[in-house]
């Protein structure tokens, strides 16, 4: 083994250090003046002479200029100034960049059909391409955007194409690519169209030669979302979060949050809470501790709702303060930088976040609070001690006002204005807010002085509230004093011109002042504002009938049917418009819609039975009549006309049947009797004679009454005088009892008389505007549009003119 071993000698042969010293004489310039052969070539022309073959070797090895060494010779170096020549002295001018030589030739002319340039236009109209779909989309029009992309993506296959023919395929521009199919996933997407979203997204998701491509999974996890497969986009969702680095923090918070929304979509709460509590361990934020809450809630947890809450209010809302935009001094150049930056994007970004903070606090404290106690008082009282104590404290008094509000839904209204009172000695907004809603309560009840105080309050508080000055003219509204109620409502739209209560409400007062043309410009204002409030179309169709222009109103009913389809008061105007017109087939049209939508219209059941008549469908009429007697059963006039309709198509016993069951509730009936004695007569019965007898007899009682009754009838205007016949009775005969003062519309007046034939034949012309003097009505629903039917009366929208939250 020794014998491959060699020690190193004791003491090197050869120095390490040896030859630093040794330098070339030729280069020691202090011995050149004792330097024979240079002095010699200074002061002759020896310098110049050809190197010879031979030449002295440095000490160290390094040949001499222009010394031959293994037979090449070393460069020789410049020995002449660059710019430099002799010929400058014999006169000529100093141009040491060649500008005397006259201008450089022109360069080659570019070849434009060379395939290096095509490949470079080419790939210069795809970019253009992809930029002008993005601006499409972000202009709003998603079609063309998706035109643009798939323009984009087809021209990038033809230049994929032309490079793999002119160069090798590493050369393929792989950004390009990229930039084409995901924009063209993303326009696939905004277009709903998500199975193609999903293949192309699949295309770059497969490509290894993209780098980072697996985030876009996130996006193809979004669209699993909106086409509610839930299980696909937690799986999507988790393999995209597998492939951000976890450097990217702020990138997995989001999946993390997309993932936990997720799963409460699936009903998976506990998966859910985990996913957000993890959310508000690393990076809390507004959304993630809102849902939070919204999971607990949905396990009943209240403990763990409590903890959210207040997490939800520890959250940092990272906004400067309101006092950084208030002027510390009277500097100029201070207060002008104030003004610049009081309203800047910055500052509306703050405002949306406070405003979006505020939002997910009060509603989560609207959820949690009725649950989280015995009671939902003592639950709101611990959300407005723990917002006391958070940097959210003006949120409290909003709590406390929604704790009134509570109260009014529970019909508690005694403590809902227990609530509000308590208001009456804070800061000036807060008591605005809270007068303006117990002037609102009052007036509901009725209490227009109690409202009235409330509104003056209001008014004090914050003479700039348009909602409390809205209150007030109503107030003066409801006491008949319009003048002064539109002056209130004109001072609430000075201070706030979109308060569409005060230009509803102020558009009602000119109508009642008679100020029509007034009233109009209001509406047409407030339909501008509101394009599809029933209210406001109704009003503007009412005006126009009232200005007796009937075609205008029409136009604007049928707007008024396109937004509320199924309401029947407007379709039953709109069908007396069109029978005032003499359009009989559309006022038909749209009576029968009215009166399928609402059955138990008196008016439009008495006009779908005239029509019938009228137009000989006296079976027809049955139905409509006998529905009416139905809904007005004390009403004998109905029934009369169920029996006249038998009669006049020919069913007579059917007709005699029904005047028997007349005649058996309303005994004193004289017309009911009238028709027993004809129709026994006609068929040859035996009780004639006693219907006979009953008749004279009710007609002598009825004679002797009006004559003991006619002087009591004078201070009530007059005796009533002998009434025409209805349903076919006799000219100049009673319509039934005296006693009970019936009267029937024109159209059933008009009706053949008993001395006719049977099958009427009349073609009287009917009128169709009845108005029933015999009573109340049946109450109606208030749809839309029957919420501002009747003039004199608020809709809730008049009043609601309250500063609640909600």
């Amino acid at each position: 083994m020794m014998e491959n071993v060699h020690l190193a000698p004791e003491t090197d042969e050869d120095d390490l250090y040896s030859g630093y010293n040794d330098y070339n004489p030729t280069y020691d310039t202090e011995e050149l003046e004792n330097d024979t052969a240079f002095q010699q070539a200074v002061k002759t022309s020896h310098g110049r002479r050809p190197p010879s073959k031979t030449s002295l070797a440095s000490s160290m090895g390094r040949p001499m200029t222009g010394a031959i060494q293994d037979g090449v010779t070393r460069p020789m170096t410049a020995v002449r100034a660059a710019g430099f020549t002799k010929a400058a002295l014999r006169g000529s001018a100093f141009d040491p960049l060649g500008q005397s030589r006259g201008p450089a030739p022109p360069l080659e002319a570019r070849n434009e059909d060379s395939p290096e340039e095509k490949i470079r236009q080419l790939e210069k109209k795809v970019n253009e391409l992809v930029e002008e779909s993005c601006i499409a989309n972000s202009c709003g029009d998603l079609k063309l955007a998706l035109e643009k992309a798939k323009d984009a993506g087809r021209k990038e296959r033809v230049l994929v194409r032309q490079r793999e023919q002119v160069a090798s395929p590493e050369n393929i521009n792989l950004d390009l690519t990229y930039s084409v199919l995901f924009n063209l996933a993303s326009q696939y997407s905004a277009n709903e169209m998500y199975p193609e979203a999903l293949n192309t997204y699949q295309v770059i998701v497969k490509n290894k030669m993209f780098s980072n491509a697996g985030r876009l999974k996130v996006n193809m996890g979004n669209i699993y979302l909106k086409q509610r497969n839930y299980s696909k986009a937690i799986k999507f969702y988790r393999m995209a979060l597998d492939q951000i680095p976890s450097v990217h923090k702020e990138m997995r918070i989001k999946i993390m949050q997309n993932i936990g929304v997720t799963f409460i979509q699936t009903g998976q709460y506990s998966d859910a809470i985990n996913s957000f509590e993890h959310i508000m361990r690393m990076a809390p934020n507004l959304k993630a501790g809102f849902n939070l809450i919204l999971s607990y809630f949905a396990v009943g947890d209240r403990e763990k709702m409590k903890k959210a809450f207040q997490k939800l209010i520890a959250v940092p809302l990272e906004t400067d303060e309101d006092g950084k935009y208030i002027s510390p001094n009277d500097d100029p150049h201070t207060n002008l930088v104030i003004e610049a930056i009081k309203n800047d994007h910055l500052r509306q970004m703050e405002r949306e976040r406070k405003a979006m903070a505020e939002k997910y606090i009060m509603t989560a404290a609207k959820l949690i609070a009725p649950v989280i106690e015995t009671s939902f008082a003592v639950g709101y009282d611990w959300c407005v001690e723990v917002v006391k104590a958070s940097q959210y404290v003006e949120l409290a008094n909003d709590l406390e006002i929604n704790k009134a509000i509570m109260y009014l839904r529970q019909k508690d209204f005694n403590q809902a204005v227990e609530t509000l009172k308590m208001f009456e000695k804070k800061d000036s907004s807060v008591k605005s807010a809270a007068a303006t809603n117990l002037s609102f309560l009052y007036y509901l009840e009725n209490e227009f002085s109690q409202a009235s105080s409330y509104a003056d309050l209001a008014v004090n508080s914050d003479r700039y509230n348009p909602s409390a000055l809205t209150n007030k003219g109503n107030t003066v509204f409801a006491n008949g004093d319009y003048e002064k109620a539109a002056e209130f409502y004109k001072e609430a739209l000075r201070n706030d011109s979109s308060c569409t209560e005060a230009l509803y409400n102020i558009g009602l007062t000119y109508k009642k002042l008679n100020r029509l043309d007034e009233a109009l410009d209001c509406f047409l204002k407030l339909h501008a504002i509101l394009r599809n409030s029933a209210q406001v179309l109704y009003q503007i169709a009412n005006i126009y009938e009232l200005m007796e222009d009937p075609s205008q109103a029409m136009e604007w009913l049928m707007q008024l049917i396109s937004v509320v389809p199924t309401d029947s008061r407007a379709l039953s105007k709109l069908g007396g418009l069109y029978d005032s017109e003499g359009d009989k087939s559309q006022a038909f049209q749209y009576y029968y819609e009215s009166y399928r939508y609402f059955p138990s219209n008196i008016e439009v059941i008495e006009w779908l039975g005239a029509y019938y008549i009228d137009t000989q469908f006296c079976e027809k009429a049955i139905q409509y009549f006998e529905r009416a007697s139905l809904i007005q059963p004390t009403q004998v006039k109905w029934q009369l006309m169920v029996a006249s309709c038998f009669r006049r198509s020919g069913n007579y016993q059917k007709a005699l049947d029904t005047y028997k069951d007349i005649h058996r509730k309303f005994p004193e009936n004289v017309e009911c009797l009238r028709f027993l004695v004809r129709l026994c007569t006609d068929i040859g019965l035996k009780e004639v004679q006693e219907y006979a007898t009953k008749l004279k007899r009710l007609e002598k009682m009825k004679e002797i009454r009006e004559q003991r009754t006619k002087s009591g009838r004078d201070s009530s205007g007059g005796p009533r005088g002998r009434r025409d016949g209805s349903a076919g009775s006799d000219g100049g005969q009673n319509c039934g009892a005296g006693s009970r003062g019936e009267r029937l519309s024109a159209q059933l007046r008009a009706l053949p008389r008993t001395e006719e034939p049977y099958d009427s034949s009349s073609n009287k012309e009917l009128d169709a505007s009845y108005v029933d003097p015999l009573g109340p009505q049946i109450e109606r629903p208030r749809t839309a549009a029957r919420k501002r039917v009747d003039e004199d009366d608020f809709a809730d929208e008049e009043l609601g003119d309250d500063l609640l939250p909600e």
